[in-house]
């Protein structure tokens, strides 16, 4: 013989049901992780700061940003809740922890700079084109190498 359920153990069976579908589904459709490994880092003094910006934020402030401690080779940083579109990473070795980078005579960068997709750093900084890659959502690693202009690990000028 069957046991009957009482009407409010049923409706919470289906309630939880609901629930852990909805848990699902959502989690499908949930804003994933993004790591970035910044090589070339010179020094554990610290912080590496990494933004993820839109076309329309380019090379301005990214409400989208994330920081770690500096680790001499490389650094990870990791971005949680970010969803998927186009985006471009800005990445810069807070060497000195003013949260900021610090600049010498006509603006060149005195602290490690880069741009996802190893964007080249020429007279200015790069193009969206040249930065930009595409986020699907799901967990995803990418990679990039800062570039010193002065100091440390800086270009030697030719002979």
């Amino acid at each position: 013989m069957m046991a009957r359920r009482a009407p409010e153990t049923a409706a919470m069976i289906a309630a939880i049901a609901a629930i852990a579908v909805g848990a699902l589904l959502g989690a499908a459709n949930a804003p994933g992780t993004l790591r970035v490994e910044i090589s070339n880092v010179r020094a554990r003094t610290g912080t590496v700061h990494v933004d993820i910006c839109t076309e329309a934020q380019f090379l301005r402030d990214c409400p989208r940003s994330a920081e770690a401690p500096a680790i001499v080779g490389t650094t990870t940083v990791t971005l949680a809740g970010l969803p998927p579109g186009r985006y471009a990473a800005q990445v810069y070795y807070d060497e000195n922890g003013n949260r900021k980078i610090d600049r010498a005579l006509f603006g060149i960068p005195r602290e490690g700079v880069g741009f996802s997709n190893d964007a080249r750093i020429r007279f200015a900084p790069p193009k969206w084109e040249e930065a930009v890659f595409a986020y699907d959502g799901q967990p995803r690693t990418i990679q990039l190498k800062l570039r010193y202009f002065i100091g440390r690990n800086a270009p030697t000028p030719p002979r």
